[in-house]
């Protein structure tokens, strides 16, 4: 695991080659080690987009140690209410219904395509890309912050006691509740509350979702199957106001340790992403 943050870099993408570059990195992870598939991924130069790569912004964490070429070793794909309505919508559109989110009339960004490649995974990979991401939020003024995470594969069965727990204990209240959208809607309360352990069921929930509830983030009701990405997603929500304290100082100090990442132009398993 790398530690030593003075060879790191996080910023946004400044140039179509390292999107490009991006790309490559979660042509890696989630085609290669996932699984995954869909209409744009380019499998003779091995990269992974789609059709709302144009209208986001990239959030990068560089090794500078590493060759020039291949120096992007985490992503994660940031995308605001302007930039949506310029382009094709949400991503998480296609799977759930954000309505309760965008009628709330406040400042709204979508998380997605969160990895890092397999050497930076554990949590300290994730945790610059975070600080990078508090920059980014602290400039735009985000209020809410919401996206889709994944569990590997797609049979629900395995996953009844976490996708249980998610649905008994994490539930995002009514007025910012996103519900999953046939034909790929997937109930979440499979189990009833005093049929499984919880401790163990959180031990199963990925990385990046946890990480996200110790923020105050919350689940949607369902889930949705996505057979192309080989996975089960989960719509997550996340309240930057209802926030717990001892976290927002946490996020306020990395915001402040990231500023380069607010004004720039443009992990140990799989389960460190987020699609």
């Amino acid at each position: 695991m790398y530690l030593d943050t003075e060879h790191f870099e996080v910023r946004l993408a400044e140039s179509d080659a390292e999107i490009e570059a991006a790309q490559r990195l979660r042509y890696a992870v989630f085609v290669e080690e996932l699984g995954a598939a869909g209409p744009l991924v380019d499998h003779d130069a091995r990269l992974e987009r789609d059709r709302f790569d144009p209208h986001v912004d990239h959030l990068l964490l560089f090794d500078l140690r590493r060759p020039a070429a291949n120096r992007v070793v985490g992503a994660y794909r940031l995308m605001r209410a302007a930039q949506a309505a310029a382009g094709d919508g949400f991503y998480a559109q296609s799977e759930f219904d954000l309505s309760p989110i965008l009628v709330s009339r406040r400042r709204v960004l979508e998380l997605g395509r969160s990895c890092l490649h397999a050497n930076y995974r554990g949590g300290a990979g994730l945790l610059h890309l975070w600080s990078g991401l508090a920059g980014y939020v602290a400039r735009h003024r985000i209020e809410i912050l919401f996206g889709v995470a994944s569990f590997q594969g797609t049979d629900p069965q395995s996953i009844a006691a976490p996708l249980s727990l998610l649905h008994h204990r994490h539930r995002a209240p009514a007025s910012l509740c996103p519900r999953a959208l046939e034909p790929g809607r997937q109930r979440m309360d499979l189990l009833e509350p005093d049929s499984y352990d919880p401790s163990a069921a959180m031990r199963a929930v990925p990385a990046l979702i946890k990480a996200y509830l110790r923020l105050g983030g919350l689940v949607g009701p369902e889930a949705w199957l996505d057979r192309p990405f080989n996975c089960i997603d989960v719509c997550l929500v996340l309240d930057t106001a209802a926030m717990p304290d001892k976290q927002r100082a946490l996020y306020d100090s990395r915001a402040k340790a990231q500023p380069h990442a607010a004004i720039a132009t443009h992990t140990a398993n799989h389960t460190d992403v987020s699609r």
